[in-house]
Order: C-alpha cells, then structure tokens, then sequence
C-alpha cells in the first residue's frame, strides 16, 4: 500500500492505478463500519484508495474538531489487512493551501434541515471537501455509510447535480452486537454514557415496529427516549428514502440524533409504511 500525503504524490499514485478505482473518504480513527466500505470497494475495484482527513470545515465553532480521534497508524494497517491499494493522507495546508476556501458547495434547502439546523455550514463543509477529494482522485466508484443517511443523500444529489461522473454506492449500517451503531464518536462514552447510547437503536427499532403509519413510527421512538432522560433529543423525523416529507406509504427513513452526556450521536433505520 502506498501512504501519500502530497497532491503530487496522489497524483502519481492515481496515474499507475488501472481498472476501475474506488475511494472510501474517512475521517480516520477507523472501525469496522469503515472495514466494511473498504471491503465492499475492494470486492468490487481494481483499485482502492483510502482518504483520512479530519476536515475543519465541517466542525462548527463549540464542536469536537481538537478532540476528534486521530489514530493513524492503526487506521493504516487496518487499511493493509484489507488491501487498500493507496491512502492519502493530506496535512490542512495540502488540503486547503490558499486557507479556507472562498467559495463553498452549497447543499441546498435538503442540507438545512436536520443535520444541517442543528448544526449550520456542516453540510457545506462536507460537500465542499468531498468534492475536492473527488476532483483529486478522480474515482469510478465511491463508497460512503448509510449510518450518515443525509450525508449520503447529500453526496449523490451533488454528483447527479454537477454531472460528475461517479456511481456512489451505500453500504448498510454496521452495529455492535447489542444494536449500537459503529461511529468514531462512540469512543468518547464512559461504561454508563455506552449504555445510554442504546436508546437510539432502541428508538429506531420500536419506531420502525410500531410503523402502521408514520404518526406511529415517531410515536414509539419518542416514547423509547421519553423513557430515558438522560439522553437529549436532538431530533427524530421521518422521511422518504430521498429526504424528502414522510410518505403515506411504502419505504420511508427514520433518522435521529441524540446527546449522550457530551457526545452527539446519530443513527437511522429503513421503514416500511403499510
């Protein structure tokens, strides 16, 4: 595996790569929810470029951008024991050699809501790296989670939107045995803020149970979280599967997010309105 950290390292790396090529964008401080987008690139690639950035854009001025793991040795050799054929790694000024960026992606009205209201400019930062990171890696493929449901949405919206020419592929959520979905963040929580942090999954599973109509759905979660005060609701919405209003019928999404002490968390599951 190549570790290049340089535009004109990935540059090279990206001209030697043959057949079609795939990235997986991270953050870092991997886990196995980022093993399974690397594995899914790797069963479906010729070749599999990994990208860890933490980027700044994305945090808001009293979020955790300082505090956001950085473990980059064993997200490289978890990137090794999958095969991933190049990571690209970039310090900020790589990223952003002029400073922040003058003119940003804006994600539309979809991107102000939820994710979006609770935290403002989050998805105009997320675009706006994904789309540098496309233009530097020029991929056929690219895999993202479905845990981040609206991210996802988001993305393929900009790449049908500005015609690049990218098939984005979401891979299901991954969870702990128990329901809890794998995030990065997880690793903030102490022992009791872990068992807490079931409540989403809990949340999600009675919603999406108690779904003879999308009244209902939201009904059951609300009462799941009710039942836990601890944990702070953020939101609980139901939507399409395009992040548009709930429909009366058919597949529809059921998205939250919560404060578990000072860890904000996120999850959603698939539902299906009789």
């Amino acid at each position: 595996m190549k570790v290049v950290s340089s535009r004109p390292a990935l540059a090279a790396a990206r001209a030697e790569a043959t057949g079609t090529v795939a990235v997986v964008m991270t953050m870092g401080a991997l886990h196995e929810g980022h093993a399974a987008l690397l594995s899914a690139a790797r069963a479906e690639a010729d070749t599999v470029l990994l990208t860890i950035f933490v980027n700044p854009l994305q945090f808001g001025p009293n979020e955790d951008f300082d505090r956001y793991p950085r473990t980059l040795d064993d997200d490289l050799a978890l990137a090794r024991s999958i095969g991933v054929d190049v990571a690209f790694t970039p310090p900020r000024e790589v990223m952003y050699p002029h400073g922040e960026p003058l003119v940003r992606v804006n994600p539309g009205p979809a991107g102000e809501l939820y994710e979006g209201a609770s935290r403002p400019g989050f998805f105009h930062g997320v675009l706006t790296v994904v789309n540098k990171l496309f233009q530097l890696t020029r991929p056929d493929l690219a895999y993202f989670g479905e845990k981040d449901y609206q991210q996802l949405g988001l993305i393929r919206a900009m790449v049908r939107d500005f015609d690049l020419p990218i098939d984005v592929r979401g891979v299901p959520t991954v969870r702990e045995a128990d329901g809890l979905a794998l995030s990065s963040r997880n690793r903030y929580l102490a022992p009791a803020e872990r068992a807490s942090a079931l409540t989403l999954a809990r949340a999600l599973r009675s919603g999406a149970a108690a779904a003879s109509s999308g009244a209902d759905a939201v009904a059951a979660g609300l009462a799941v979280f009710a039942a836990v005060p601890e944990v702070k609701l953020d939101y609980l919405v139901l939507t399409d599967p395009l992040l548009g209003p709930a429909p009366a019928r058919g597949p529809a999404r059921l998205l939250t997010a919560a404060w578990v002490g000072a860890t904000r968390l996120i999850d959603n599951v698939e539902v299906q309105l009789p």
